[in-house]
């Protein structure tokens, strides 16, 4: 029997990689992910690199940008032009080309473009934080720069689909009450509320089983989110906090949240039920 879990709370997508996204009552979700979810990106044009705030003591600054669709996608139209809010509150528009760039550039203080066609073999750099016994692919990194390549024609870092419930950010503040332990942090596209009742990081628990969301969506829960050092960074009312970095490792090897592989496409609302198929 289908188990419930909760409802949908809040559905975001993030129009341009690493800036602030959009918070919408209803997601289309594809094969690959929520629709216009990180269609563009910036580029570094001095490396040739994408723009991400994984590289922070570069580019953090660019989660006091925020992103935004002029129309809502739709699946038999082309990707719509993005409005750009700047941290100083004047917006641009990718349908403004040169200027745009140029305006970019000179408030992020480097030479960028805005494209939404993905360069073959895209990369972006990841700085790995500065706590013991991290590994990738049999070595272990602290306090160091990597590169890494996107999946091929995407955006994304990995999976495309980042699924958080009430319960973890809950949990986590009884755990480490003087931080703020907020979705906004953790840019999931799905925030679920869970059941009363329910505690701890319940996502470990889906790794393997297949969500049912709203009437058509459904997906495979793959492996639990591992977490880097964007989660600590200041954005819009948020502090600079290194303790949620930190406590996410003391409590749960570093992760929050859960990614997904998308079974059954479909449209989904805030407000649908959510239950494990």
């Amino acid at each position: 029997m289908p188990k419930p879990i909760g409802r949908i709370a809040a559905l975001h997508r993030y129009p341009v990689k690493s800036m602030a996204g959009e918070e919408v009552a209803s997601i289309h979700v594809t094969r690959g992910g929520v629709l216009g979810d990180r269609s563009y990106a910036l580029i570094d044009q001095s490396t040739g690199l994408v723009v991400s705030a994984k590289r922070p003591r570069k580019w953090a600054g660019i989660l006091d940008y925020a992103a935004s669709f002029v129309e809502p996608p739709r699946v038999d139209l082309p990707i719509p032009p993005v409005q750009i809010t700047l941290p100083n509150g004047t917006t641009c528009s990718s349908t403004e080309s040169e200027d745009l760039d140029e305006r970019l550039s000179h408030a992020l203080e480097n030479d960028v473009c805005l494209v939404s066609a993905v360069p073959e073999g895209a990369t972006f750099e990841y700085h790995w934080p500065d706590i013991d016994g991290l590994e990738y692919q049999g070595r272990t990194y602290r306090d160091e720069i990597t590169e890494h390549e996107m999946p091929s024609g995407t955006f994304f870092d990995s999976t495309t689909l980042l699924i958080l419930t009430s319960a973890s950010l809950e949990h986590l503040t009884g755990l480490a009450a003087s931080s703020r332990f907020v979705s906004e942090r953790f840019r999931p596209n799905i925030v679920i509320e869970t059941m009363e009742g329910a505690s701890g990081f319940v996502e470990n628990e889906w790794v393997g089983e297949t969500l049912g969301i709203g009437d058509e969506l459904r997906v495979i829960i793959e492996k639990p989110c591992i977490r880097c050092v964007m989660v600590n960074l200041a954005q819009g009312d948020l502090p600079s906090d290194p303790q949620i970095l930190k406590s996410v490792f003391e409590h749960n090897d570093g992760n929050l949240g859960v990614k997904g592989a998308v079974a059954r496409v479909g449209e989904v609302r805030v407000g649908d039920a959510v239950w494990v198929d």
